[in-house]
C-alpha cells in the first residue's frame, strides 16, 4: 500500500469485525446447527465488509479497469472512492454526508433498536414461558431477523461490495428458513394460540396498523 492509501487498515477490520460478531452472538445464543450456521454466514458477511472497508479494496481492484473508464479521476487508494455506489452515481462531494449515506445510518440505527427492542420482549417472553405478542411481535412474527436484514441492508447501501452483494441473499434465505422452523416448534408449543397468531400478525414485514388489543387465548396442553 502507498502511503496515502486508506487501506490497510486490519486493526480496524479486526475491532470492528468482532465488535459486530459479538453483538450478533449475544442477541442469537445460537444452539443449533442451524443457529450456528445463521450467525456463521452473518460472521462471514461482517467480516467481507469490513475487510473491503478498512484492508484491502478488493472489489474496486476487480471494477478498476471498467470503472477508471467511466471515472477518469477514480482513486482506488482513497477511501471516498470505496463508497461505490457514490462513485457509480456520479455523486458529488463528501460520501458520508450524501443521501444514501445518511439513509444507510439511519437504516443500520433502525436496526439495532429493532433488535434491541424484539430481544427483550422475546426473553422476557421464554423466561414466563409464554408467546411473544408484544412491541415488535405485536406487528410481525420475526423481528429478529428482519433487523439483522436491515442492518446488513444499510450497509449495503454505504459499502457494496462483490461478495457482500452475495452473502445478502443467502443471508435473507437462512433467517427465512430458520424462522420456519421456530414456527414450527412454536406450533408444537403453543399450538392455537400460534395458530391464531399467524394468522392475524405478518411473517416479516410489519404491520403499520396500529396492534389492536385481541383476546387471550389459553395455551393448548
Amino acid at each position: 500500500m502507498s502511503d496515502h492509501s486508506a487501506y490497510g487498515l486490519w486493526t480496524l477490520v479486526f475491532i470492528n469485525s468482532a465488535m459486530f460478531i459479538f453483538f450478533a452472538f449475544s442477541f442469537v445464543k445460537p444452539k443449533t446447527s442451524t443457529d450456528w450456521r445463521s450467525l456463521g454466514v452473518f460472521s462471514a458477511f461482517i467480516i467481507a465488509l469490513f475487510t473491503e472497508m478498512y484492508g484491502f479494496p478488493l472489489t474496486l481492484y476487480f471494477l478498476s479497469g471498467w470503472l477508471v473508464k467511466q471515472n477518469p479521476g477514480l482513486d482506488v487508494f482513497s477511501h471516498d472512492d470505496g463508497h461505490l455506489l457514490h462513485t457509480l452515481l456520479g455523486l458529488e462531494g463528501d460520501p458520508h454526508f450524501n443521501f444514501l449515506h445518511i439513509v444507510s445510518n439511519v437504516v443500520i440505527v433502525l436496526g439495532f433498536f429493532m433488535l434491541s427492542a424484539a430481544w427483550s420482549v422475546l426473553h422476557a417472553a421464554q423466561r414466563q414461558g409464554r408467546l411473544a405478542r408484544d412491541g415488535w411481535y405485536s406487528r410481525c412474527r420475526h423481528p429478529q431477523y428482519l433487523a439483522f436484514i436491515m442492518i446488513m441492508f444499510g450497509f449495503l447501501l454505504q459499502w457494496p461490495t462483490l461478495p457482500t452483494l452475495v452473502m445478502f441473499p443467502v443471508m435473507v434465505w437462512i433467517y427465512i428458513r430458520l424462522a420456519r422452523h421456530e414456527e414450527k416448534e412454536a406450533l408444537r408449543l403453543f399450538n392455537e394460540e400460534y395458530r391464531h397468531y399467524m394468522h392475524s400478525t405478518p411473517f416479516f414485514i410489519p404491520s403499520l396498523k396500529s396492534p389492536k388489543a385481541t383476546s387471550q387465548i389459553k395455551r393448548s396442553p
